[in-house]
């Protein structure tokens, strides 16, 4: 399997240098070529693996240039004691025909875990297949989740330096605290004067400097990405599709080759594309429903085919889905059109801040099985009182949002094919907004909000969280996000 970039479809490089590399240099993604096919008898074989032999299954199709052992030496080491569950992704059943998938239970309590502590075992042997010495810097933008699972991932993993931005007041105070507290001689954070886009295109500037690159390259460094950009990234987050639906045969819920549907809460696509990269390769997935907060960009793309990022910015409860700019949508696109056009259309995005794709790709789009609904603050609240006091199940802030909008989808549906909801984050890590949806005590630090919680449900919050207030910050420095370029260079070179 080779790769090319959403803008050149020429190109041919393998999946180690794609993950080595994050953004390829013309600024595109890299994208297999073809897609690899995963049989319907291979599937129905998946309901009697545990979680590291489903991965193994998977990721040997996507990561070629990966032996088996590798990838089940580097499995064993990204899924193990670090998570609290031997099931590593738990599949819970919330209502009739409606289950969550729990990727919330490794080291920082978000779904981001199960990519970021798979790639820092790609990303070094990447390197070593690449022929690559130089040191790798990955720098990474964050809404709140990514940044604290890159860090822990890659803290004081030898040949690699990482360095996070995150916007200034964007994230919730937990999200704030994992990040600025973490430990390792090899780790950055910044906060950035701006939202999640502006860190993102920082980034993404930084990237396609040549000026900078050769800069870093007389030092004897190259940067990477550890963002959902990254191949690395979006490989292991297939896999936990194949998973949630070999546990439904299991669970003599479907027969292998029944459809279900998967809802996903995604702002910056990646969560929802790998679940379009599970059903391109095999998986029986009727709809694809995408979840999106009062940042609706998705919701509004999905149903009229134009992308407009011209709008206004809301901080909501779901901070990590606050984002009006979804680079890995532009993966889609190249699946359905071709490289000219997304180069013409990421253009406009740039120059004016919107594109139209048209009614054709539009309707193409349809027929793949996307389909995108929004939720409010508001009725995000509602349904995390409602769900829980009716069936027990305690959502996050963005999985109550993945319920509403399953919910919106069932109404509108004659079928109805059992839904799973992607449960992104632990609602440890967004206590002050489950205590005021739950009408509880919502007074004191955020650790006491912590606390507060785990009196009103009765449960205690994940070790990781609830050891965060022993902890002392490290890094305090706000910048403003024309500095990005500057600081990284200084950190880098040791200035």
């Amino acid at each position: 399997m080779l790769f090319c970039s959403t803008r050149n479809k020429e190109m041919n490089v393998p999946s180690a240098h794609a993950i080595l590399n994050g953004l390829a240099d013309d600024g595109g993604l890299y994208i297999p070529h073809t897609m690899p096919e995963i049989s319907i008898e291979e599937i129905g074989k998946m309901a009697d693996y545990d979680y590291h032999k489903t991965a193994e299954t998977v990721l040997k199709d996507f990561l070629p240039d990966y032996t088996a052992e590798e990838l089940a030496e580097y499995v064993k080491n990204a899924y193990g004691i670090q998570f609290d569950t031997d099931e590593v992704a738990p599949l819970i059943k919330v209502k009739d025909n409606m289950y969550s998938l729990e990727l919330w239970h490794g080291p920082t309590c978000a779904f981001k875990d199960f990519a970021l502590q798979m790639l820092p075992q790609l990303l070094p042997a990447a390197a070593r297949k690449c022929g690559e010495d130089k040191t790798v810097a990955i720098l990474v933008a964050t809404s709140g989740d990514t940044g604290k699972a890159a860090l822990e991932g890659f803290a004081d993993v030898n040949g690699t330096k990482i360095c996070v931005f995150y916007p200034h007041g964007g994230t919730s105070d937990i999200q704030r605290y994992q990040m600025v507290t973490q430990t390792g001689n090899n780790v950055n954070v910044f906060a950035v004067k701006g939202n999640f886009d502006d860190t993102q295109n920082g980034v993404k500037a930084i990237f396609t400097d040549a000026e900078m690159a050769d800069e870093l390259a007389e030092n004897r460094i190259m940067l990477s990405s550890a963002n959902s950009i990254n191949w690395g990234r979006l490989a292991p987050q297939i896999v936990y599709y194949y998973w949630a639906y070999s546990r439904l045969v299991k669970n003599n819920v479907i027969k292998t080759g029944d459809k279900v549907d998967f809802c996903v809460p995604t702002g910056n696509f990646g969560n929802i594309l790998a679940g379009y990269m599970a059903k391109k390769s095999g998986l029986p997935i009727n709809k694809l429903v995408c979840a999106s907060n009062e940042n609706n960009v998705l919701t509004e793309f999905l149903e009229t085919g134009v992308y407009d990022r011209n709008r206004t910015f809301h901080l909501t409860t779901s901070p990590s889905m606050d984002i009006l700019i979804s680079s890995n949508l532009e993966r889609l696109l190249f699946m359905l059109t071709d490289d000219e056009t997304v180069k013409n259309w990421m253009k406009q995005l740039k120059e004016n801040g919107k594109y139209n794709i048209g009614e054709d790709i539009l309707n193409k789009l349809h027929e793949e099985g996307f389909i995108g609904f929004c939720c409010d603050d508001n009725d995000t609240a509602e349904t995390i009182k409602r769900i829980y006091n009716e069936t027990g199940y305690l959502c996050d802030t963005h999985t109550a949002v993945g319920v509403n909008v399953a919910e919106q989808y069932k109404i509108s549906q004659s079928e109805d094919f059992p839904m799973v909801v992607v449960s992104t984050a632990s609602p440890f890590k967004f206590a002050p907004a489950i205590l005021s949806a739950l009408d509880e005590e919502n007074s004191g630090d955020d650790f006491e909000k912590l606390a507060n919680l785990e009196n009103a449900v009765n449960k205690k919050a994940p070790a990781p969280l609830a050891e965060l207030k022993n902890k002392t910050p490290r890094f305090e420095k706000v910048i403003e996000k024309d500095d990005m370029r500057s600081e990284v260079l200084n950190w880098l070179k040791g200035r």
